[in-house]
């Protein structure tokens, strides 16, 4: 009977067949989840934020006037300006009340406001990161899919090889290593690149900057594509496996689908999903770069700004860029859970 209920919630369809019963409010509750898991994790972070960098031994006061001559007199009027003379529970109080309005304060030792310092840091790490990431995911997925849908064969090999031995190799070691050999002077194909900076002095003009801009950009992009891309071969090479043997597969070879057809139209959005997630995650990445590289580098970046902080124990810069860090992934990881129903009808049923 066309319409008849049928056993696990489904629901006869008119041809004989089965359809899952879509339930509206499973979806509701779906998002409704994650939007609460996500908004739960960001105030985690926000008060980790505060706690953590108070458990660090140094002194900021100590850590700014090493070296200095200075009386015990200016030590206490450094410590009144910071406002680290009040108690610990006035000190979290005006922190909180600075979230609300988003204002971390000033930077110790910039003596400026630090989501000023944030707003001049941000460019230069999102395009550097922006640049690695977008290129790092292009390479990762095309070889994890060649070497996928060809198990076993010399081309799955070498990728593998080649990008297993690239994931274990830390990237601040990667990036002098790669100083040394194109950029400083003593390698065998020395001066090729500058060693650091975002851009060289004196330089100016449209054109002119973009180029220099592009010049300073390769060693560190070439080291985060290096390290970054083989996560997403890895991941999109399993995931392909996994469907690899999918009935799917084989019906659409028997309607007659070349394989290129069959790999493009079906195994390779299939075994996207995992890949998406990642993808996200790395997007929520680019505004903290990677500390190391920037640093290697000097690119002027959050990455670099957020090391500065910790050498001085500028409590405001770090707590600030602690919370974008992590808020960054938080929200990066919804977006790509929320995308799941789109991209999955499974998990819309």
């Amino acid at each position: 009977m066309s319409g008849a209920s049928t056993a696990g919630g489904a629901t006869a369809a008119p041809d004989g067949g089965t359809r899952a019963r879509r339930d509206p409010t499973r979806l509701l509750r779906y998002v409704g989840g994650k939007l609460a898991t996500a908004a739960f994790s960001l105030l985690a972070v926000m008060l980790t934020s505060f706690f953590l960098f108070r458990l660090l031994p140094a002194d900021p006061v100590q850590a700014m006037t090493q070296g200095r001559a200075v009386t015990e007199e200016q030590l206490v009027a450094m410590r009144r300006e910071f406002g680290l003379d009040q108690p610990i529970s006035q000190q979290f109080l005006d922190y909180c009340l600075g979230l609300l309005s988003l204002d971390f304060g000033n930077s110790y030792k910039y003596r400026t406001p630090v989501v000023e310092l944030i707003g001049e840091r941000i460019g230069p790490t999102v395009l550097l990161f922006g640049t690695g990431t977008l290129v790092a995911a292009l390479l990762g997925l095309v070889l994890g899919t060649r070497a996928g849908w060809r198990r076993g064969s010399a081309t799955d090999r070498a990728h593998t090889g080649v990008a297993l031995t690239l994931w274990s190799v830390p990237s601040f070691w990667l990036g002098l290593l790669l100083i040394v050999v194109l950029a400083s002077g003593i390698g065998p194909v020395p001066g090729l690149f500058p060693t650091g900076g975002m851009m060289s002095p004196g330089t100016s003009g449209v054109v002119d900057v973009t180029l220099d801009v592009a010049h300073h950009m390769v060693l560190p992009v070439t080291t985060i594509v290096a390290v970054a891309y083989a996560q997403y071969l890895m991941i999109m090479r399993s995931s392909l496996l996994d469907e690899k043997g999918g009935d799917y597969l084989t019906t659409a070879r028997a309607k007659g689908l070349r394989d290129a057809l069959v790999l493009r139209r079906h195994a390779v959005p299939n075994a996207l999903l995992p890949t998406v997630t990642l993808i996200f995650l790395n997007i929520g990445r680019v505004v903290s770069g990677l500390i190391l590289v920037e640093t290697v580098f000097a690119w002027p970046g959050l990455g670099s700004l957020f090391y500065e902080g910790l050498e001085v124990s500028d409590l405001p810069v770090v707590q600030a860029l602690f919370v974008l860090f992590a808020g960054a992934v938080i929200i990066m990881n919804l977006l790509a859970e929320l995308m799941y129903p789109l991209l999955d009808p499974r998990v819309r049923v």
